[in-house]
């Protein structure tokens, strides 16, 4: 295959074509304003091979952090500083395919970041996360963070305990349980961009698939894009109807923790211990 084809060809790859659509839903659901959340995609090299040269490094970049148990495995992510409305009408600059090198302390990048661009400035907390959902999810590819708006928001008005917090989105929407049975992770407020808001999302990460961040957003994990989003989406709209209910004075009825149970029995998950109280 001639590099010319390599390079044509890039665009008609399955995992960019994800990354354009879920970029751009994000962006229009008002969940990444400005250059607001941040994707990392793992993909295998057999992906990657019909479409790049990855022999063909253009640029190396250190990484603060040891992300040895990940060298050699491939991401595409989006750009620090990079706007979602972007992404989709300008790909190469916007996002990046990139190489965790040999020794774990930088990157490569095979393709992208045009501009002279990097990989999100949260990427040591994206591969953390990496890290641990692979230990207990072999099918793991995807983390994703945005500032959903109903979930921010109720951040600010709900108690931040972690039982508490989740068995309030179980009652908002039916599929909630289902969707998310192991609850949500939430940790203290910590300034972005550093290892130690990583570190504490990690350490959630290994129990959950969704931590929120309060009065930031949220983080998900899975195993596909579509995955990831539908479940920070089925979150944010319990988060939705929760700010209704309390704008429309508040919970006359609710899910019964014995309903809960025979909606967990009938789609055969497993909720949370301790939220349901029977």
């Amino acid at each position: 295959m001639s590099m010319t084809m390599i390079k044509d060809g890039i665009y008609s790859a399955a995992f960019l074509h994800e990354m354009l659509e879920t970029t751009s839903n994000l962006y229009r659901l008002g969940w990444d304003e400005r250059n607001g959340g941040n994707i990392s995609y793992l993909i295998h090299e057999y992906e990657v091979l019909p479409f790049l040269n990855v022999d063909d490094v253009k640029r190396t970049v250190a990484m603060n952090f040891d992300a040895s148990p990940l060298a050699g495995r491939y991401f595409i992510v989006t750009g620090s500083g990079k706007y979602f409305k972007n992404v989709k009408k300008d790909p190469a600059n916007n996002l990046g395919i990139i190489r965790i090198s040999a020794e774990g302390k930088s990157y490569e990048i095979l393709w992208g970041f045009e501009d002279g661009g990097i990989a999100t400035s949260e990427l040591p907390t994206h591969l953390m996360n990496h890290m641990k959902r692979l230990a207990v999810d072999k099918n793991h590819r995807v983390i994703m963070h945005c500032h959903a708006t109903n979930l921010i928001a109720m951040s600010f008005t709900h108690s931040l305990n972690e039982i508490e917090f989740t068995k309030t989105l179980w009652e908002m929407c039916t599929e909630c349980l289902v969707v998310f049975p192991e609850g949500v992770g939430i940790i203290p407020w910590i300034v972005p961009g550093t290892n130690a808001i990583g570190e504490a999302t990690a350490e959630k990460m290994e129990e959950v698939r969704l931590v929120l961040w309060p009065h930031h957003g949220i983080f998900g994990a899975g195993s596909t894009l579509d995955e990831t989003f539908g479940l920070i989406e089925t979150a944010e709209k319990a988060a939705e109807v929760y700010t209704i209910v309390c704008a429309q004075g508040g919970k006359k009825q609710t899910l019964t923790d014995q309903q809960l149970l025979e909606l967990a029995h009938a789609f055969n998950v497993v909720p949370r211990k301790g939220i349901l109280k029977l």
